[in-house]
């Protein structure tokens, strides 16, 4: 979600990063009684201390194992710095995403197509990472899926009397009565380019179509096409903010949501751990963004957050594969996710959490889209793109922009 640097790499350091690893039947430092370290770096700075826990546990199991809990700011950026550099690390930690694709593309993981891990991870995440990849092998295990919902204050709800709206129309409903009654319907938190981009995902995924993409790299579409409904939407919900919705940043929203601020707040599920961190108490739930008024066409926007991917060039490829399959245990998948309020890639772990209750119909109907936003690459700088027009509110802007940045990426005029 954040800004990256393009990623250039030479044909021949992309066949060095293809070189073997060495032979699986070599013995491993570790196992030779060799202290050995490996770096698992990762983007989730709320995850650090969940994969603190983990670390020291795997190490205790481990003990000629040490893991580097790396966990950098602009985490993505730094990765790919170092890949270009060919100092990738051993374990790494991002989303299905185009960085993720363009890592994967120019050689620096290992393919698990065939890896036994992956007959144990559901089949629907494995296909995302190779349609945001465009390849048919798989360089990543899926580990944690995140959800786009609307994250809702119950006893807000009650004491205004409100229902969870199931369409569009009814949505908007809810907004005004929450605005009639002197409240704040949405906190935004627009200081923060990205926090744009839960709600717009949302709106796009449920109205683009299921072939927008490959439609688009053709030539059959456009933005200004398939994308106009969506960003009327979004500009629609500005209407019903608080009164400083461009000088609160994602930290704020999160303690102001928790404190009673604001009846719904429109992030995804990612945020409850920092809400519940500010206040433990807070009665919430969330719901699916209700985007059309056909509520059977509603589908929640739930993509690989996490997935485990291992270096091509790491020194020790056996204990970053070990590592990685600590991780894929249930007990140490299921710490993950109940303490990230996450949902598993991993068949039959489910998420426990009752505020995420009105979220499991879409898992168990399999009503689950993609972000867009995994699709665009980072040089088009969305997320600054939909902050701009949080402040002048104009459409047609907006989608011309988007299509003449999409040209110059695909090297048309």
């Amino acid at each position: 979600m954040k800004k990256t640097i393009a990623l250039v790499m030479s044909s021949a350091l992309v066949l060095s990063m293809l070189s073997a690893c060495g032979s699986k039947n070599e013995q491993t430092a570790s196992e030779s009684g060799k202290k050995v370290k490996i770096e698992f770096f990762h983007y989730k700075s709320e995850a650090k201390e969940t994969f603190d826990k983990l670390i020291e546990k795997f190490e205790k199991e481990n003990p000629n194992i040490d893991v580097v809990n790396a966990n950098p700011p602009e985490a993505e950026t730094v990765l790919k710095t170092r890949a270009a550099k060919r100092d990738v690390p051993d374990v790494v930690g991002i989303g299905a995403d185009t960085t993720f694709a363009e890592l994967s593309k120019a050689g620096v993981f290992e393919d698990l197509t065939n890896a036994s891990e992956l007959d144990n991870i559901q089949p629907a995440y494995i296909k995302m990472l190779r349609d945001v990849t465009g390849l048919d092998k798989v360089y990543a295990i899926p580990y944690a899926a995140n959800a786009d919902g609307v994250i809702y204050n119950k006893a807000i709800f009650k004491e205004l009397g409100l229902t969870v709206p199931k369409t569009w129309d009814e949505f908007i409903a809810v907004a005004e009565k929450v605005k009639a009654a002197g409240k704040t319907p949405f906190y935004f938190t627009f200081k923060d380019a990205w926090t744009t981009l839960p709600v717009y995902n949302a709106l796009a995924a449920n109205t683009q179509g299921e072939t927008f993409f490959q439609d688009l790299n053709k030539g059959n579409t456009s933005f200004k096409e398939g994308y106009k409904e969506a960003t009327e939407k979004f500009v629609k919900l500005l209407e019903y903010g608080h009164k400083d919705n461009f000088g609160k940043g994602y930290a704020d929203g999160n303690v102001a949501f928790a404190k009673g601020e604001s009846a719904m707040y429109l992030q995804g599920i990612w945020a409850i751990p920092e809400i519940k961190k500010a206040n433990p108490n807070i009665e919430l739930g969330v719901f699916p963004y209700p985007v059309t008024n056909n509520p059977e066409q509603t589908k929640l926007v739930s993509g690989v957050d996490l997935l485990l991917a291992i270096s091509k060039t790491s020194k020790h490829p056996k204990e970053a594969k070990k590592f990685v399959d600590f991780l894929l245990d249930e007990e140490n998948a299921k710490t993950y996710i109940t303490e990230q309020n996450a949902f598993s890639a991993i068949k039959g772990l489910t998420q426990d959490d009752p505020a995420l209750a009105g979220l499991k119909e879409s898992f168990a109907k399999g009503a689950l889209v993609d972000f867009p936003d995994h699709y665009i690459p980072a040089s088009i700088n969305l997320a600054n793109l939909l902050q701009q027009l949080t402040h002048d509110k104009d459409v047609d802007k907006f989608l011309k922009t988007m299509d003449s940045e999409w040209k110059k990426v695909q090297g048309r005029k």
